[in-house]
C-alpha cells in the first residue's frame, strides 16, 4: 500500500493515484493548520540495497494497489505531527520497505509494519537489520482488513480515500487519543484534526492529514443541577447544558471541550463520568456522570 512505500490501495496506474489527489482528496480534510518549522528529523536510517533479484519500482502493481514510496521528508514530517516519543507504539498499514517503520524505530520506538507482499517485507526486514533497529522494527507479511492493529498509540496509512474509509469504523474504536497520520488523503466525511504540507520546493506527496480518536461521550450526563446533552459526529459535539445550547464543542482523544452560556468547559473523560474546569461560574470544578 502507499506508505513510505506502502501500496496504494488501488489497481490503477500511478497516474490516476495522482489525478485522484489532484481532484480534491485534499479538499476533504477540514482545518487546516500549517506547519511552518522544518521536521525534527530522526537519526537517520541507513537504508540496505535492494536484494539482489528484486528491485521494487513505484508504481509496481499489487495484489489490489500500486506501490508507491513515501518521501523520507513527508515520513519525518507524519511522525513530528503524531509527537512520537519512545513510549509509543506505532503500526504502519501497507508498510512497503519499511521506510516509515524504521524512522520510527530510529526514534526510540517500538514499530510494525503489516504488508501484504512478501518480497517488500523481507526487503524491510533486511533494511531494519541494516539500520541497526531490528529489534524495534518488525514486520509481518498480512493482510491490512484481516489484521489487529488495536494496539497502536500511533496509526500510519497511506492508502487512497476509499481504502480509509473502509478502515474508519475500526480507526474509531481504538484507544481514544490514539493518533492516525495519512499521507495526502482523507477519511470521507471525518474531517481531520490537522493537515501539514511541506514546503514549496516539495512537488508531490507533500500532505500529512492527523486525526486523533475521539473519546464516546454522546449521550445525557447530570452536571450539578444541569442536564447535558450531547450529540457526536467524529470529534465534533454539539447539544444543551441545561437551557445554554453548546457551541464549539470538540473530543480531542478523551479530552472534552465546549462553550455554553458563555462560559468554556474543559473537562476529561474518565470511565462514566466527565471531570474538569470551568472558565468562571459556580461549576469552577465540575463533575458530570452519565444519566
Amino acid at each position: 500500500m502507499p506508505r513510505r512505500a506502502s501500496r496504494l490501495r488501488v489497481g490503477r496506474l500511478v497516474g490516476a493515484v495522482a489525478l485522484a489527489m489532484s481532484a480534491g482528496a485534499l479538499t476533504l480534510a477540514a482545518p487546516v493548520l500549517a506547519q511552518t518549522a522544518p521536521p525534527t528529523a530522526g537519526p537517520p536510517a541507513i537504508i540496505a540495497p535492494a536484494e539482489e533479484g528484486y528491485d521494487p519500482q513505484s508504481g509496481q502493481p499489487g495484489k489490489d494497489v500500486v506501490w508507491v514510496p513515501t518521501p523520507d521528508a513527508l515520513v519525518e514530517r507524519m511522525l513530528d505531527m503524531a509527537e512520537v516519543s519512545p513510549k509509543d507504539h506505532l503500526i504502519d498499514l501497507g508498510s512497503g520497505d519499511g521506510r516509515t517503520v524504521i524512522a520510527a524505530a530510529g526514534r526510540g520506538l517500538r514499530a510494525h509494519g503489516i504488508e501484504y507482499n512478501p518480497d517488500l517485507v523481507t526487503l524491510a526486514q533486511r533494511r531494519a537489520e541494516a539500520a541497526g533497529v531490528a529489534d524495534r522494527a518488525t514486520f509481518e507479511q498480512a493482510d491490512i482488513f484481516e489484521t489487529d492493529f488495536s494496539k497502536a498509540q500511533v496509526l500510519t496509512l497511506f492508502l487512497l480515500p476509499e481504502l480509509n474509509e473502509r478502515l474508519r469504523p475500526h480507526i474509531l474504536e481504538l484507544e481514544p487519543g490514539t493518533r492516525v497520520v495519512s499521507n495526502s488523503f482523507a477519511m470521507g466525511d471525518w474531517e481531520a484534526d490537522r493537515v501539514d504540507r511541506l514546503g514549496e520546493n516539495c512537488r508531490e506527496w507533500c500532505t500529512a492529514l492527523m486525526w486523533v480518536v475521539p473519546a464516546k461521550v454522546e449521550g445525557n450526563w447530570q452536571l450539578g443541577e444541569q442536564q447535558l446533552q450531547l450529540t457526536q459526529r467524529y470529534q465534533k459535539i454539539s447539544g444543551r447544558l441545561g437551557d445554554a445550547p453548546i457551541e464549539n464543542g470538540r473530543v480531542i482523544g478523551k479530552e472534552v471541550h465546549f462553550t455554553a452560556g458563555g462560559v468554556d468547559y474543559v473537562g476529561a473523560v474518565f470511565g462514566t463520568s466527565l471531570t474538569g474546569t470551568a472558565s468562571e461560574g459556580p461549576l469552577r470544578n465540575w463533575t458530570a456522570v452519565r444519566s
